[in-house]
């Protein structure tokens, strides 16, 4: 069944909410103008020295390329995952996304320490006459690292959008004489495509504002210029504004091509059935158990072996003391701040969703576009600006180092998150549904609550759950916002790593791993599933 997204007219208080939602969202973007205009900020001097452009070729470079990696893997395990029968499926799509539970500094330390002398990997193959290992580091370990732990939020939307792919669509092309390979590229590309463009996205994004993985691997890219001259406003503020156009421009393509795809019909039938791939099935399954067996167990071995050498060592440097209630404080902690930041981000990008998917608003486009910027730019520029605005009033400076503010801040930095399951949730909703409420006498408020939400209700848990296990993850704004003697896993884990004590930070990150393992399964795999 063949249904097109009909431009349907809005009316202009929700116009204005929307456009008022999009001013919220460039809340950083007007504070890095704001400051540089009134910082005396050289530009042009600045834009170029080679202390500028040199990261930024670097940046393009790494997320050029790990946004490529990533749409493979992320695709291609997808496809395994949901539309072919090899063995272990369920199984293997629960591990397979994972990785994105673990900070990736938490990652790229393990995978280090891992391949180190004295470390995992390196005691594993020296009975084998493995003396040394090579150290990863430069543009191919950072490629490497950030490839392997941020390609689940490409598995993630490509899984939701293959699971609903209706039969009428392969078996036609089928009917025609093509083959699996030809009706893959012509008929299933194109359905998939905005799926794939929305994941990988969001995988750019964060390669571009990421700093704890290049910094560990010694490859210097903008964010990392922009920590390393935080003291000098006129230094990082036109670098944090370069960070921000590029980010403009990353998400402007984006938008192109989801623009593109709304206007194609929208095609509704039976789900297709699963491809049978006869003994390769066992080769796909055991390419999967490789990629799980790099991306998840072998991070989480290297800290379970610096918690038991923590454990059993009696030097009193190394020891670990074990108290369930350290853990438990932080732990309340982290999902409480980022479950209302999902709740938050939800909220907030539902109407710019909404009247992205609908085409009602004219400041919905611009609005969805400052949503996903925000989340290309480093948690410490959100939280500065945060700060800034803050402490520009009296009413304000109440909410400085406050929950509010701290909850708000995940909010904006990670919103985008939930922007595209709500996008893609609301244009699932069939237009004759609202029609025939409509028809019946039902406003506005009532066809929403019950017709519209419960249909919605799986998407909008799956972009909130992805905005919860990041916020989970998030340190600059939590150290820069947070009440004194507030704790989060995440900061309990940077403050073991500044101490040198790899023990206690190999059990911070496990329960961390442990609490947004289960948000991830809870919140996001099965809602993915049932959206």
């Amino acid at each position: 069944m063949i249904e097109r997204v009909r431009r349907r007219p809005g009316s202009p208080l929700a116009g204005v909410l929307v456009a008022a939602i999009g001013v919220l969202f460039a809340a950083p973007l007007i504070y890095l103008i704001v400051r540089a205009v009134g910082a005396d900020v050289r530009l042009a001097e600045v834009l170029s020295a080679r202390t500028t452009w040199l990261p930024l070729l670097r940046t393009v470079l790494l997320a050029g390329s790990v946004g490529a990696t990533t749409a493979v893997i992320g695709t291609a395990v997808a496809w395994a995952t949901v539309r072919c029968d090899i063995p272990g499926r369920r199984v293997l799509r629960a591990l397979a996304v994972l990785p994105i539970v673990l900070p990736s500094f938490v990652g790229a330390t393990a995978l280090l320490a891992g391949f180190s002398r004295g470390g995992l990997v390196a005691d594993v193959l020296a009975p084998m006459g493995v003396e040394s290992l090579p150290r990863a580091s430069g543009f191919w370990g950072t490629w490497f690292v950030l490839s392997l732990f941020t390609y689940p939020l490409v598995v993630l939307p490509v899984s939701a959008r293959l699971a609903h792919l209706p039969a009428p669509l392969e078996e036609s092309g089928r009917l025609l004489g093509r083959s699996p390979g030809a009706v893959g590229l012509a008929v299933v590309w194109p359905q998939v495509r905005s799926a794939v463009a929305a994941g990988t996205l969001l995988v750019v994004l964060y390669t571009i504002s990421d700093f704890g993985v290049p910094a560990l691997m010694r490859y210097g890219t903008l964010t990392q210029q922009i920590f390393l001259s935080k003291l000098d406003p006129s230094t990082w503020l036109p670098l944090s504004l370069v960070l921000a156009a590029l980010a403009l421009i990353v998400t402007g393509g984006e938008r192109l091509v989801a623009r593109r795809d709304l206007r194609r019909p929208l095609i509704r039938g039976s789900v297709a059935g699963r491809t049978d791939l006869g003994s390769k099935r066992w080769m796909v399954s055991g390419l999967l158990v490789l990629l799980i067996g790099v991306a998840v167990v072998g991070p989480l071995a290297v800290l379970i072996s610096w918690v038991v050498r923590g454990m059993t060592s009696g030097s009193k440097a190394v020891a670990l003391r074990l108290d369930v209630t350290d853990l438990t404080e932080p732990a309340l902690s982290t999902v409480t701040t980022s479950a209302a930041a999902a709740l938050l981000a939800v909220v907030l990008v539902l109407p710019v969703a909404r009247s992205l998917a609908r085409r009602n608003h004219r400041s919905a486009a611009p609005a969805s576009v400052l949503v996903v910027a925000g989340y290309a730019l480093p948690g410490l520029v959100v939280a500065l600006s945060l700060i800034f605005w803050a402490l520009s009033s009296d009413v304000g400076a109440v909410l400085y180092q406050t929950i509010p503010l701290l909850v708000l801040a995940y909010a904006i930095h990670f919103g985008a998150q939930a922007m595209r399951s709500a996008t893609v949730a609301t244009e699932a909703v069939p237009d004759r549904l609202g029609d025939a409420a409509r028809s019946l006498g039902a406003g506005s408020w009532r066809r929403f609550v019950s017709v519209d939400l419960p249909l919605l209700l799986p998407g909008l848990l799956a972009g909130g759950g992805l905005v919860m296990v990041s916020a989970m993850k998030e340190l600059p704004a939590t150290l820069l916002l947070a009440p004194a003697g507030f704790s989060t896993l995440a900061t309990s884990i940077w403050g073991a790593y500044e101490f040198g004590s790899y023990a206690q930070m190999g059990l911070d990150a496990l329960a961390l791993a442990a609490v947004s393992g289960l948000m991830t399964w809870l919140v996001v795999l099965r809602r993915t599933e049932s959206n």
